[in-house]
């Protein structure tokens, strides 16, 4: 296969049929299966039953991978912006290339950290995030992203509003509830972790108040909470509507 012929197979942006080409196809079962391998080896019971099993099928994704990224770096110069030398190490540095060198960085780091466990959790768990590549085929993400940057002044006045009503109910239970439980509301950053919990209808229900004026603000903090997960909600789901419905037009 020609550099050409490869690009198009691996570039979902260059593949002008329907749908994904049989490598990106190929790509995307190998990315799941991979994900899923990083899933069950962090059960002991399973990395016990077959100690060698997991790490071969590792490196095989690995090996699989590393063939990847480089095809996609030896094919990558057919597009305009990253021919030559100095577009190659442009393209090293682009998101979704960073995105796919980080897909196999946990393996060949892991040599270095058999003596840390925590580091070693870390690098299994970092191999999950190998489905983040998957985006890479999507149309959503595109969507998902331009959504987000075409109501930016929404979600920040949103947000914004949050984070008011989030200190002045702070403000509101230090006050009354201070006396009563110094523990739980005897500062606003101690109340602002119950206001947190309780505006965004998480209840935990560690920290309750306990006077009946706590219980009167609790409860428009609570109502308030709704409207407030409600707004960015709305915001971005008419954008993601929009942007999709862009995308199919033209």
């Amino acid at each position: 296969m020609n550099k050409a012929k490869l690009y198009h197979q691996l570039a979902p942006e260059a593949w002008h049929e329907k749908g994904l080409s049989k490598l990106n196809q190929l790509i995307c079962v190998l990315i799941l299966l991979a994900s899923l391998t990083a899933i069950l080896e962090t059960e002991p019971t399973l990395r016990a039953m077959a100690p060698g099993l997991f790490t071969a099928l590792e490196a095989i994704f690995i090996g699989m991978f590393t063939l990847e990224y480089l095809l996609r770096l030896y094919a990558i110069g057919e597009d305009p912006r990253y021919r030559g030398v100095t577009g190659r190490i442009r393209y090293i540095f682009s998101f979704w290339a960073l995105v796919d060198l980080l897909a196999i960085l946990p393996f060949f780091l892991g040599f270095m950290s058999h003596n840390n466990a925590f580091l070693l959790r870390l690098l299994r768990l970092a191999r999950i995030l190998r489905l983040a590549r998957l985006g890479r085929f999507s149309q959503a993400w595109s969507a998902l992203a331009s959504a987000l940057k075409s109501r930016t002044h929404e979600l920040l006045l949103s947000a914004g509003v949050a984070g008011l009503l989030l200190l002045f109910s702070s403000c509101c239970l230090y006050v009354v509830e201070a006396a009563a439980q110094p523990e739980a509301f005897g500062s606003v950053p101690r109340a602002l972790w119950w206001s947190i919990a309780t505006l965004t209808t998480v209840g935990y229900g560690d920290v309750t108040p306990i006077t009946a004026l706590g219980k009167f603000f609790a409860g428009i903090t609570a109502v308030a909470g709704i409207g407030i997960i409600a707004m960015p909600t709305g915001i971005l789901a008419a954008a993601f509507s929009d942007a999709l419905q862009n995308k199919h037009s033209s």
